[in-house]
């Protein structure tokens, strides 16, 4: 593990929003606030990842992602940070001009690369091919190694709060793994985002045991990953206006939709902000 970023990060009251969803009691966990590259849980299993690729004597490092991609903009980063080249493969072609995560990966000296029509994990092995000291970490940043940082994250938790069950966007994988691991599956609420096909067999593959019934809720997905649905966009709104809160439109909205959905009236919640509102900044309203 790399000393990266603000540990523990902060666990906050928010009985405005708790008052409006009908729970108990509500905290926000911030790692939205971890402060390396815009924070947020990518930049959180990246300390674990990156000291691998260290140890590996790795001096690039290359990932892939949708265009706005929060784990490609937390890579770039921390790149940045490590002193090490930083390759993204992203999805689809290059747009007219860069915004949101975008712009940032483009900031931090990224190096981009357009999949177009190819499958980006396919670019992104052949990149890793042809560049020497080159260190390929998995899509969203989710492997066996980074469950780890969200163990971490489940301790922190339990030294801050008494609560019932934690709440979590459900993407490539590897965060809610890492709750399961630490805090075990019943205390464990995640809502898909439809970055995978199977978010159950993803987070199952990460673990090195066997769970129990996972808890993933699919409600929200809507239309599919890059559209912004009106229950998410009532959640961003709720969330803004009562706490000053600012939630992305595909993971953190989405599973605070998913809260309010399906809130227990007695419950002591804690929300985990996982960051990506420089995603937001691109959506316009109907797009990630």
């Amino acid at each position: 593990m790399l000393p990266l970023g603000a540990f523990p990060t902060p666990l906050e009251n928010a009985p405005r929003l708790a008052a409006a969803l009908g729970l108990g009691h509500l905290w926000i966990k911030r790692d939205d606030l971890i402060g390396l590259g815009g924070g947020g849980n990518k930049a959180r299993k990246l300390r674990f990842t990156c000291a691998e690729a260290l140890a590996a004597g790795a001096t690039t490092l290359i990932t892939t992602g949708a265009q706005q991609s929060n784990h490609a903009r937390a890579t770039a980063a921390t790149a940045a940070r490590l002193g090490l080249g930083c390759v993204l493969v992203l999805a689809g072609d290059a747009p007219g001009h860069p915004t949101g995560n975008l712009l940032l990966d483009e900031l931090a000296g990224a190096e981009i690369v357009w999949a177009g029509s190819t499958p980006p994990d396919d670019v992104a092995a052949a990149e890793t091919e042809r560049r020497p000291g080159s260190y390929l970490i998995p899509f969203g940043g989710s492997s066996p190694t980074s469950v780890a940082a969200y163990v971490e994250c489940a301790r922190e938790l339990m030294d801050q709060a008494d609560f019932d069950y934690v709440v979590v966007a459900v993407g490539s994988g590897a965060t809610m793994a890492g709750l399961v691991t630490g805090l075990g599956a019943e205390r464990v609420q995640g809502f898909d985002t439809g970055a995978v096909a199977d978010p159950d067999a993803t987070v199952r593959a990460l673990l090195d045991h066997d769970p129990g019934r996972l808890d993933i809720d699919r409600g929200q997905i809507g239309p599919g990953y890059a559209t912004v649905t009106e229950p998410v966009r009532e959640a961003l709104s709720l969330a803004a206006r009562t706490e000053g809160l600012f939630l992305d439109p595909i993971y953190t909205g989405r599973a605070m939709a998913g809260l309010a959905a399906t809130a227990r009236p007695v419950a002591s919640v804690v929300f985990l902000h996982s960051g990506g509102l420089p995603g937001l900044f691109a959506a316009q309203g109907s797009g990630h």
